[in-house]
């Protein structure tokens, strides 16, 4: 306020009192210019005495009131002159950083270890989180394989569901089996088990996919099942025969009271009172017969249809198969499932087994029963599947190389074969969705060299890289390996021709990934 006074008062006096232009000037006003000069001065000397006075006043007041406000505002005041030079604010602010990370390692190292170890494993977590994100991201950017997986057209398949409701509905059957079947003598059902292609998650249809399943036998009361090994015949499978035996019941007889023995009664009696046993009912000589187990699985079928659920609201309908049990179950919406009944007797607690699927020779007969091996080979692809990176493409590997043989002499066989033999020998963390092209090379230079040598090992016998969480009969990984490729060692023109076919699979690969069909 006083300032601003000073100022007006100058700015009157050089407004209304103009220098005078001369160099002389009269007495009189020179006498009255210096009185005004003395005058204005004193008036400026109380100016500034009043202008100083209310300073300092000023300057406590404002002292009084910051000493009573909140430290941290007397630091801010400080701050702010000092944001003015911004250089030393970066400094400064460079210099705190520092301390602070000082006081934070040096409060961490004198926690407890078990705080530390938690820590550390909290922040090891976070590292490998941060560079499996960053590894994704890399994939991602560099990622052929997803190009591949968008630009084929894949199979629309539903496989997870279907075969729950295909294995639900044969669970049934089996339920209902056992019942009808708890007091005779004839084989009795186990719970079935998924095998091949659409269970393996595979399945290079779309659409007329065949679910099969296998399903275990067991001898009924007072007989046994005695595995004999065949000739050896087609390949790729041994052949096994089931002979029958009729076992003593003689003690259980005295314990229970329920049935005669059939070894130590006479005939008569056991006619009479008796119903007959497996030997007379559904074996040729003493060896179970594939056909006429089939036979009799069809009658079952459709006897234990009608006291099942489904039957009202679907519709059956029992196919022709002279060595297995085939039926389709239609919907109300017109959609259709096939199931195929495999019927097998296991080797020992192995996941081996003999089965009632026919080979590939020109005639099987009815008490042959060739070994299987698709009980061991779902276990390993399930396997292969909870040990393998969550975007593993081996099966879409296996469902490519299937896609494109058809029309040739090549099996789907053939190609599983080649390709459960390189996921045991190349890491699991090389199928991943960007090796797609790497795997699919791997594949066809391994089909290869197996052609021009005439060779394809068998996976399962005397192949020690199968693993241990597969069961194998004891003598398995011994063996002497079966070799798949025999017929080519034998047949020169047939070698030919699969030397030719292969050039034909190559370029089908080819055009399969550049058009996507």
């Amino acid at each position: 306020m006083a300032a601003t006074k000073f100022l007006a008062l100058v700015a009157q006096t050089i407004i209304q009192h103009p220098q005078m232009v001369g160099d002389e000037l009269d007495e009189a006003t020179h006498e009255r210019m210096q009185q005004r000069a003395e005058q204005l001065s004193q008036e400026m000397t109380r100016l500034l005495q009043e202008l100083e006075q209310r300073s300092q006043e000023q300057m406590l007041q404002e002292l009084e009131q910051r000493s009573q406000e909140q430290s941290g505002l007397a630091w801010g005041a400080l701050l702010f002159a000092a944001l003015q030079q911004w250089q030393l604010w970066a400094i400064a602010g460079v210099l705190v950083l520092l301390c602070g990370l000082c006081w934070w390692l040096r409060k961490r190292s004198h926690e407890p270890d078990s705080s530390s170890e938690e820590e550390s494993s909290s922040s090891d977590r976070e590292q490998v989180e941060e560079e499996e994100e960053e590894e994704e991201d890399n994939d991602d950017a560099n990622d052929l394989g997803r190009f591949f997986e968008e630009h084929i057209q894949w199979p629309v398949q539903n496989l997870a569901t279907e075969c729950q409701a295909v294995k639900e509905l044969l669970g049934n059957f089996i339920l209902v089996f056992q019942q009808l079947l708890s007091n005779s003598f004839f084989p009795l059902p186990q719970p079935p088990i998924g095998v091949g292609s659409a269970f393996e998650g595979w399945s290079p249809r779309e659409k007329d996919i065949v679910y099969r399943l296998l399903v275990p036998l067991k001898p009924p009361r007072g007989h046994a099942f005695h595995l004999e090994l065949g000739t050896a015949g087609e390949m790729p499978a041994r052949n096994f025969c089931v002979r029958v035996e009729l076992v003593c019941t003689c003690m259980s007889e005295r314990l229970a009271g329920e049935m005669l023995c059939f070894l130590h009664h006479p005939e008569e009696e056991l006619r009479r009172n008796q119903d007959p046993s497996l030997l007379r009912t559904l074996c040729t000589s003493s060896y179970l017969d594939v056909q006429k187990t089939a036979r009799w699985f069809h009658q079952l079928v459709k006897a234990a249809w009608v006291v099942l659920p489904q039957s009202s609201t679907c519709c059956l309908t029992v196919l022709p198969s002279s060595r297995s049990c085939k039926y389709q179950v239609t919907k109300s919406d017109n959609k259709s499932l096939i199931t195929e009944m495999i019927f097998g007797v296991q080797q020992g607690n192995s996941h081996i087994f003999v089965s009632s699927q026919t080979t590939e020779a020109i005639f099987t007969p009815s008490t042959m029963w060739p070994e299987t091996y698709a009980v061991a080979e779902a276990n390993f692809f399930s396997h292969m599947a909870r040990q393998a990176p969550h975007d593993s493409f081996h099966l879409k590997c296996l469902q490519l190389c299937a896609r494109i043989l058809v029309g040739t002499s090549f099996s789907t066989y053939t190609v599983k074969t080649v390709v459960m033999h390189l996921l045991t020998t190349i890491p699991l963390s090389g199928w991943r969705r960007k090796h797609l092209l790497l795997r699919l090379q791997d594949i066809m230079r391994y089909l290869r060299c197996c052609l021009e040598e005439k060779r394809l090992d068998h996976f399962f016998l005397g192949n020690e890289r199968v693993p241990e969480e597969i069961s194998l009969p004891p003598d398995f990984r011994t063996l002497e390996p079966l070799n798949l490729f025999q017929c080519l060692a034998q047949d020169p023109a047939a070698h030919a021709e699969a030397l030719r076919e292969f050039v034909e699979l190559r370029d089908r690969l080819t055009r399969l990934l550049i058009y996507g069909r």
